[in-house]
C-alpha cells in the first residue's frame, strides 16, 4: 500500500478576531469563520503547486461551528475557496479538539483507496464571538454529558482530575506538581514568541515570571489564579481563532521530494467518554495505544523523533503526552521538564510552536496546525523555532478529555 504525503500547507494568523464595544459589551466579528476557512484553503493550494481543480476531495475538521457562530453543513463552504472546487465531494469531520486530525485520517484513507489524488484538509474554528460562560458551555458538550456537562464539569475541572491521579500515583508534593507545570508552560511561552502566527507571543516565558503572576495584589487577587486546583489560569490553553490547512497526495504521485513529507503512521485510538468509568487516570491509556499504532506502522521508536507538537490544552496534558510518546519514562516526565529537557536544543524538542498555550487552541484547526507547523519544519521552511534537527516529526492530537487520541508519524521524504 503506497503511503500518503503531505505536498503544501498553510497556517492562518492566530488569535481573538473580535472587537468589543466596552459600553454596551457587544462582540463585532473582524476575521469570520467564512474568511478563516477560505484563506487557509486557498494558502495551501498555492503551498502545494497545484490548480484548485486539481483537488479532487476536501475534507473539513471543526468541533462545533452551529453553537459557536451557528453554522452548520461548513463542509460546502471550501467551495468559496475556488469556483473550480464546485460539485466536489465535501465533508465534515467532528471530533471535539481532534476533528482536523481526524479529517486528515479519512483524507488519508482516501488517497489510499484510489478515490482521489489530491485532497485537501482543512481545520477551523471561531470561538470568541461567545461569552465566555457561553463558550465553556459549548466546549462542555464535547465531554460526556450525563456525568460531566450537566453537572458543570468544565475541561480545567477534567484535567484537573488527571493532574491529580498522577500527583497521587506516583506521590508528588505540592510545589514540585507546581513546578512541573509552570516549567512546561513557560517552555511553551518562550518558543511562541518567535512564532509571528502565534495568538500570544509576550506570555511568561520562565517560571520565575509564572511565580510572579501568582502573588497576591493589594485586593488579594492574583493575575495566575486557580481554575480547578492544582491547574491555574496560566495552565489553560487559549480560546483562539484560526484555519489550517493540509494538501495530501499518493507518495507514489510526488513530483518534488524536496518540499513533500511522508504520512509515516497513523494511530487513532479512542477511551471510553466519561471519566468515571476509566481506570488510571495518571496516564494517557488510549494515547499510549495510539502512539503504539502509529510507531509500529512508521517502524520507528520514540528516538527517532526530533520534534513533536502536543496537545497541550492544559500542561498536565503536556507531560501526560510526553510519557505517552516514550520521550519519558513513566512518572518522570515533570522532572525531565524541570531538567530542563525538550528545548530546541535538546535531542527531541517539543512545542517549537508555542503549542496549544502560546500558538493558541481553535479547536477544530488544531490537529491541521500541528501537521501544516511540522511539514514546515521538516521542508525546512519552519514557522518561528527552527529545530536543531528534523528528518521526523510526530503530532500527537487529542479530543475531549483525552479520549480522540491522534498519532501522526511525519518523515522527511
Amino acid at each position: 500500500m503506497s503511503k500518503a504525503s503531505i505536498i503544501g500547507a498553510y497556517n492562518t494568523q492566530f488569535g481573538a478576531f473580535v472587537k468589543k464595544d466596552k459600553a454596551t459589551g457587544l462582540l463585532t466579528d473582524t476575521k469570520s469563520y467564512y474568511d478563516l476557512l477560505v484563506e487557509a484553503g486557498r494558502g495551501a493550494i498555492a503551498d502545494a503547486g497545484l490548480d484548485p481543480k486539481d483537488i479532487d476531495a476536501i475534507y473539513v475538521g471543526s468541533c462545533s461551528p452551529g453553537s459557536f457562530i451557528n453554522q452548520e453543513h461548513v463542509a460546502p463552504l471550501a467551495a468559496e475557496i475556488d469556483p473550480a472546487l464546485r460539485f466536489k465531494p465535501m465533508t465534515r469531520c467532528e471530533c471535539a479538539c481532534a476533528s482536523s486530525s481526524v479529517a486528515l485520517y479519512d483524507a488519508v484513507y482516501a488517497i489510499e483507496a484510489g478515490r482521489a489524488k489530491h485532497v485537501l484538509v482543512i481545520g477551523v474554528e471561531k470561538m470568541n464571538l461567545l461569552p465566555t460562560p457561553q463558550m465553556t458551555h459549548v466546549l462542555a458538550c464535547c465531554s460526556h454529558w450525563p456525568s460531566e456537562g450537566s453537572r458543570g464539569m468544565s475541561f480545567p475541572m477534567l484535567f484537573a482530575e488527571y493532574a491529580k491521579g498522577y500527583q497521587a500515583h506516583y506521590k508528588i508534593p505540592n510545589e514540585e506538581l507546581e513546578k512541573m507545570l509552570w516549567t512546561a508552560g513557560a517552555l511553551c511561552y518562550k518558543n511562541g514568541a518567535e512564532n509571528p502566527l502565534a495568538h500570544i507571543q509576550n506570555g511568561p516565558a520562565t517560571v520565575e515570571a509564572v511565580m510572579k503572576l501568582n502573588e497576591l495584589d493589594a485586593k488579594g487577587k492574583c493575575k495566575n489564579m486557580m481554575v480547578a486546583a492544582p491547574l491555574r489560569l496560566h495552565d489553560c490553553s487559549l480560546v483562539t481563532d484560526g484555519a489550517a490547512a493540509l494538501v495530501i497526495t499518493q507518495t507514489a504521485h510526488v513530483t518534488n521530494k524536496a518540499r513533500a513529507v511522508e504520512i509515516a503512521g497513523i494511530g487513532h485510538s479512542a477511551e471510553r467518554l466519561p471519566e468515571n468509568v476509566r481506570p488510571n487516570m495518571h496516564e494517557l491509556m488510549a494515547g499510549k495505544d495510539a502512539v503504539a499504532k502509529a510507531f509500529k506502522e512508521a517502524n520507528i521508536t520514540a528516538a527517532d523523533i526530533d520534534l513533536a507538537e502536543v496537545h497541550d490544552c492544559f500542561t498536565i496534558n503536556q507531560i501526560l503526552s510526553t510519557e505517552a510518546l516514550g520521550l519519558s519514562m513513566d512518572g518522570r516526565g515533570g522532572y525531565d521538564y524541570l531538567d530542563g529537557r525538550f528545548t530546541r536544543d535538546d535531542q527531541v524538542a517539543i512545542n517549537l510552536s508555542g503549542g496549544l498555550k502560546s500558538k493558541g487552541h481553535p479547536v477544530g484547526a488544531t490537529g491541521a496546525s500541528m501537521h501544516a507547523l511540522i511539514y514546515k519544519q521538516l521542508i525546512g521552511e519552519p514557522i518561528g523555532v527552527k529545530a536543531k534537527k528534523a528528518d521526523i516529526g510526530v503530532a500527537f492530537n487529542v479530543g475531549g478529555s483525552a479520549v480522540t487520541n491522534c498519532v501522526t508519524v511525519l518523515k522527511k521524504l
